[in-house]
């Protein structure tokens, strides 16, 4: 199954030379998630040949402009675009004011339906599931309300062993319940154990999403063991002080937050303007949590790799 992010800004609050705000592109299984959608980001999708027809949903973590300003320009390339199929939109209930404000006042009405989902704060819950993923919201803590997003795989059936399953004659009426993990009695009365015939599936993977946010406990046991964690690292810890008055956390914290709450990777982001290389960022990371990279856009990162 495929599992990649796909990193199309990783700024902070203002764009600078090569880095634009907060975008990121999620091919699960060939489907395309989009999660936020800072100013520019139709022009890194151009880019980096992520085409907008092949997003059916979007997460909106909160509206702080650097994470929705580009998406209201998006929905309309959508709509100028001839799209049809209906668009599932995630993100705080206050967004669909906006949107509909700005479609009012540019007398548009969209050709397409946009299914809004809105998100809350008071507790994480599942606000998406379908054959491959469920998306749960991470409560995090930020100036305003906003919230991470926990995307993971469902668990894949058991794999048949091809050559035992030809060998024994089994029926293709039983591939179904032995997928699910039945045991098998050929017609002869002999019982096959179900490891026997099959291949346990690859244990589901996961991907957690943090974007701004203080660091806060309260949200690292939902976290805990993700394959990928992206963590905002908008600082670096000389600037604590700073990362604390506005609700930031710094590329040391990040790293302590990967170590304690288990995760095998982590993918740093949301850097400051002010910081013109990121050298200095990824080693504070590194300093506490070895594994950990940039997110530089343009870059793919495969889930569990």
């Amino acid at each position: 199954m495929k599992f990649e992010v796909t990193i199309l800004g990783s700024s902070s609050a203002t764009p600078i030379f090569n880095r634009n705000p907060s975008a990121q592109a999620l091919n699960i299984n060939d489907h395309l998630y989009l999660v936020d959608c800072g100013e520019g980001t139709q022009l890194q999708m151009l880019r980096f040949d992520i085409k907008a027809s092949r997003i059916d949903h979007i997460f909106i973590s909160h509206l702080h402009g650097d994470h929705y300003l580009g998406l209201v320009g998006l929905l309309s390339s959508m709509h100028l675009n001839g799209r049809s199929k209906a668009l599932r939109l995630f993100g705080p209930p206050e967004l669909k004011e906006i949107i509909d404000l700005q479609l009012k006042y540019s007398d548009t009405t969209l050709q397409y339906a946009v299914d809004f989902i809105p998100t809350h704060t008071d507790k994480a819950e599942v606000i998406l599931e379908n054959q491959d993923i469920t998306v749960e919201t991470i409560p995090l803590d930020h100036r305003i309300a906003c919230t991470g997003f926990l995307f993971r795989e469902k668990r894949r059936l058991r794999k048949i062993i091809k050559e035992k399953i030809a060998e024994l004659d089994i029926p293709v009426d039983y591939y179904s319940a032995i997928k699910k993990g039945a045991d098998y009695v050929s017609s002869d009365g002999k019982f096959y154990k179900n490891s026997e015939i099959t291949i346990a599936p690859e244990e589901p993977k996961a991907y957690a999403y943090c974007s701004d946010t203080l660091y806060n406990e309260n949200y690292f046991a939902q976290i805990s063991n993700a394959d990928l964690l992206y963590h905002e690292s908008t600082f670096l810890n000389n600037m604590l002080e700073r990362a604390q008055s506005t609700y930031h956390t710094t590329a040391l914290q990040a790293g302590d937050i990967a170590l304690k709450t288990q995760a095998k990777k982590l993918l740093i982001g949301h850097f400051s303007a002010r910081y013109k290389t990121l050298n200095e960022l990824l080693d504070e990371a590194r300093s506490v949590f070895p594994d950990t990279e940039l997110a530089i856009e343009g870059k793919t990162f495969i889930v569990g790799d």
